[in-house]
């Protein structure tokens, strides 16, 4: 298996595969890079050099009970693309994966970030607090935390649900599906998964999104449960210099997944725009 060994000595795995211009996809909460089949097949069939990384404490890397934090995720990032050597290097991120990639574009990018996209991103901040007065309340959190570290298995498999948006009338539910996402939650630590949900949901990525100078497309789906559009899409793209944004009326979530014709068309037309 391919890894680095970053700086505090944890592995992280990644996938590599192909030549041509790099795509690296950061995939979300609980999950690892195998999120991105969909999209991994598709641009490598495209021309394109695709990239997947499990997360510290996902997946296949080192189950991690510290650097579990935002800051970290991006070094650990920076160092892998230096590493691979990544240059005028397209970055995709799903959820708190949007989060990580706008965070290491902003900290890292510079000369090496061609284009970003964030997909029903956790950008600019989930949480409630004063100055985000409509986000989703603390113990809302709170509560996936507990279902996290009390009853991880049957939670694990209850969220798939909403998710993919499972529980809307007409929904065409794929158990092969919710199986895989909860084979690569129950990959990942425990506690890095804990950890995380703070992570996702803490994190004011505001001075991010409004530093970066490169073209950003922001995908959303309008039905997603887990990350309400109207508090991250709609506001991030206002704080983008060079943002565009589509929105999927019904889309869930796991649009990346349960639309991967629709989303992997969007980005092909903005990669090559």
């Amino acid at each position: 298996m391919s890894k680095i060994t970053v700086k505090d000595g944890t592995e992280i795995y990644y996938k590599d595969w192909g030549t041509g211009q790099p795509i690296v996809f950061h995939h979300g909460w609980p999950l690892s890079g195998d999120d991105w089949d969909a999209q991994m097949m598709f641009f490598l069939e495209k021309g394109f050099r695709v990239i997947a990384h499990d997360r510290r404490g996902h997946g296949r890397s080192t189950q991690t009970s510290t650097g579990n934090d935002m800051d970290t995720y991006a070094a650990d990032v920076a160092a892998l693309t230096t590493a691979l050597d990544l240059k005028n290097a397209i970055h995709i991120g799903h959820s708190t994966g949007g989060g990580e990639v706008i965070r290491y574009a902003a900290k890292y990018g510079e000369g090496r970030v061609a284009k970003a996209v964030l997909i029903s991103a956790v950008t600019p901040i989930m949480v409630q607090n004063e100055k985000n007065p409509d986000g989703v309340p603390l113990s809302i959190f709170d509560g996936i935390r507990l279902g996290t570290a009390t009853q991880r298995p049957q939670f694990f498999k209850d969220f798939t649900v909403a998710f993919y948006g499972y529980n809307r009338e007409g929904a065409k539910v794929s158990q092969g599906i919710q199986d895989n996402w909860w084979r690569q939650g129950m990959m990942g630590g425990i506690k890095a998964h804990y950890d995380c949900i703070k992570a996702f949901s803490e994190t004011d990525f505001t001075e991010d999104l409004k530093s970066v100078d490169i073209p950003v497309l922001v995908l959303h789906g309008e039905d997603d449960q887990i990350v309400p559009f109207p508090l991250s899409g709609a506001k991030a793209v206002k704080l983008l210099k060079n943002g565009k944004l589509i929105s999927y009326p019904g889309f869930p979530h796991g649009m990346p997944t349960t639309e991967a014709a629709t989303i992997n068309a969007d980005l092909l037309a903005f990669i090559q725009s």
